[in-house]
């Protein structure tokens, strides 16, 4: 069972990681063509992008972290 949960747990963590962080690296390249085109208006947005889009990594980052160490008990277990 804590086999079960946690592949569950690791594979929405990639899932929360992934998707937030592409997201977040598309929107701090999208901030880096403004600063090439517009000077250091663009550099406005990173803490932005950090703030938001870091939360949710974290969260998906612990939980990769968390199915993994309930992975590796589980073998241990056995």
């Amino acid at each position: 069972m804590k086999r079960l949960i946690g592949s569950i747990l690791l594979g929405v963590g990639i899932l929360i990681a992934g998707a937030s962080g592409l997201c977040s690296a598309g929107f701090i390249l999208f901030a880096l063509f403004g600063v090439f085109q517009q000077g250091s208006g663009g550099l406005v947005l990173l803490p932005l992008v950090l703030l938001v889009g870091g939360v949710p990594f974290a969260i998906g980052f612990g939980l990769y972290k968390w199915g993994q160490s309930l992975i590796r008990t589980a073998d241990r277990e056995t």
